[in-house]
């Protein structure tokens, strides 16, 4: 138990250390991460001037909402078709939600670019909303099928026994208790959108890049602090988000609501 213990903590140290010093080295005053580590708000100064930080930090958190909404309402959708009802193909449409999550990104973004230009739809802001609109669907469909199998289908039959209509009954009963997978999707699709760049790169618009991308090639150019700070900046509001959905995801005990 405790070498278990032991390896626990190591793989935590491997995995939060980098990002540790990243955060560290955004509030170091040397451009070169110089030490000994001399405090430093310098860089946080210098990125609200940074124009192609910000706008591409904000076109990612545009992008990644509306990846989310649309995802999430295609792929919850498209969950009930699988897990309520039965059709043929159902079966071959369920196996097909696998590759797209197994295939390596770099071909999916080679294919979806030229897929696009075969068909006229081009690079930008609308080709990136549906590339990652593509990409998230699966892990939506995953997540709320899962959470589908976790409610009782009876409450429903029930609900509609004592008068409800079936779509009063799905909005009133189900839907309630598929929320917190809902939510959890929807922030899942939020952060495959954030995250991706491979696909960012080959489909964004010289007018319209993704942060990724930016910071790609802003460490091609040279490397700033800079790229430390709008990181510290991304990773603490995710952090935030995750904090608030394990609060409003928790279940709550049978005498709570009294």
């Amino acid at each position: 138990m405790r070498l278990g213990h032991i390896f626990l903590g190591a793989v935590l140290v491997f995995l939060y250390t980098p990002i540790l010093v990243l955060m560290a080295m955004g509030f170091n005053a040397s451009p070169l991460y110089q030490l000994p580590f001399q405090f430093s708000t310098r860089w946080y100064g210098d990125l609200m001037g940074n124009e192609g930080l910000l706008t591409a930090g904000f076109n990612s958190i545009v992008l990644g909402v509306i990846t989310a909404l649309v995802a999430t309402t295609l792929g919850t959708l498209a969950a009930l078709a699988l897990n309520r009802h039965s059709f043929r193909g159902r079966s071959l449409l369920q196996l097909l939600l696998l590759p797209p999550i197994a295939i390596p990104w770099l071909i999916t973004g080679t294919a979806m670019l030229i897929f696009f230009f075969w068909t006229g739809i081009g690079r930008g802001m609308h080709a990136l909303v549906i590339g990652h609109v593509a990409l998230a669907v699966p892990y939506v469909v995953l997540v709320v099928g899962t959470g589908l199998k976790t409610i009782r289908t009876d409450l429903e039959e029930a609900a509609m026994s004592l008068g409800s209509t079936p779509v009063h009954a799905f909005f009133a009963v189900t839907l309630p208790l598929l929320f917190p997978s809902i939510l959890g999707a929807a922030l899942f699709a939020f952060a495959v959108s954030l995250d991706q760049f491979v696909v960012s790169y080959f489909l964004s618009s010289p007018g319209y890049v993704t942060l990724p991308v930016q910071i790609y090639s802003a460490i091609r150019k040279g490397f700033t602090p800079e790229i430390n700070a709008i990181s510290t900046l991304l990773l603490l509001g995710s952090m935030s988000v995750i904090l608030i959905f394990a609060r409003f995801a928790r279940p709550q005990s049978p005498g709570a609501s009294k």
